[in-house]
């Protein structure tokens, strides 16, 4: 396997943040999601792009951004989506880590809103945001999701009980959520035995090295996909929650308790109309996208 990475900031340049996107076959939405990353208004970052052995324009896109910030890499050799991820983030160089997915945007003060509570509070593990969820042309389809019952300083004991309550991943996705590289690495990183809750494995794990912040304002959105209608999807996400409350209930590292089991249990049908929900928006999104590119090709 052939890795080559390209250009970059000069050598002495040591940034705060990183953010990193293991990219596979994204070519259609990445060039948004770079142009999001480049306009923050904190300036102190890099941006590392990884390039998973796709086999569209992906790497080409990435090319097309000369700031000084991006370092570019890849590999000849498709990876699954956790070591393509864990790849992507050894490339990093700063303390603190954002991870996003083409298709992703984030706000302008995302990295500036996040990152200072990061710098002042050293017991902080996670800075998390709410984020919009957007259709294929950038519309917001939910807006504000996540983080309920989460905004403010919480520990990771209160973290994990409401999660188990509520049977849901409340603290979202990769790109609403800035972490310590420090606690990423004694945390394990990415772990591919939850491919559906990927993101939701890391968060809880990460918080075995310090406290959770939740912050109230949308400072990212999210690419509303085909996945929650997919056949099976429910099924796995049902399946893999219920191992995580497994997992959670029997750390030490977690006071779960009965009563928070015993909640959970009971909303859990809840989750299951949130997931239908979710299938019934992505059908309607992509089907509205697919009459209006029809629209836009007889006109042509």
């Amino acid at each position: 396997m052939s890795i080559g990475t390209l250009g970059g900031p000069p050598p002495a340049f040591q940034p705060t943040i990183s953010v990193v996107a293991a990219v596979t076959d994204g070519d259609d939405h990445l060039g948004e999601t770079i142009s999001s990353v480049l306009d923050q208004t904190e300036r102190d970052f890099e941006l590392v792009l990884f390039d998973n052995a796709s086999r569209d324009a992906t790497y080409e896109v990435m090319r097309s951004f000369s700031d000084p910030r991006i370092r570019i890499a890849r590999t000849g050799e498709r990876l699954p989506r956790s070591d393509a991820r864990n790849r992507a983030l050894s490339y990093c160089q700063a303390p603190l880590v954002k991870t996003v997915t083409d298709g992703d945007l984030l706000h302008p003060r995302c990295l500036e809103l996040q990152a200072q509570p990061l710098l002042d509070d050293p017991g902080l593990a996670i800075v998390a945001a709410r984020r919009h969820v957007v259709d294929d042309r950038s519309r917001v389809l939910v807006p504000r999701r996540g983080l309920n019952g989460l905004i403010g300083t919480r520990s990771g004991d209160e973290v994990a009980r409401k999660i188990v309550r509520s049977r849901a991943n409340l603290i979202g996705d990769a790109c609403n959520v800035l972490f310590r590289r420090e606690s990423f690495a004694a945390a394990g990183g990415w772990r591919g035995r939850r491919d559906e809750l990927l993101d939701l494995d890391c968060w809880l794990r990460l918080l075995h090295h310090g406290d959770f912040l939740g912050r109230p304002e949308p400072l990212a959105a999210v690419r509303m996909n085909g996945v929650p209608d997919q056949p099976g999807y429910a099924d796995r996400v049902r399946g893999e929650h219920h191992a995580i409350v497994a997992e959670l209930t029997d750390s030490p590292a977690y006071q779960v308790r009965t009563v928070d089991r015993v909640l959970g249990a009971a909303t859990a049908p809840l989750g299951g109309l949130r997931r239908v929900g979710l299938g019934v928006i992505a059908s309607r999104s992509a089907a509205r996208v697919e009459r209006e590119r029809a629209k836009e090709s007889a006109q042509v």
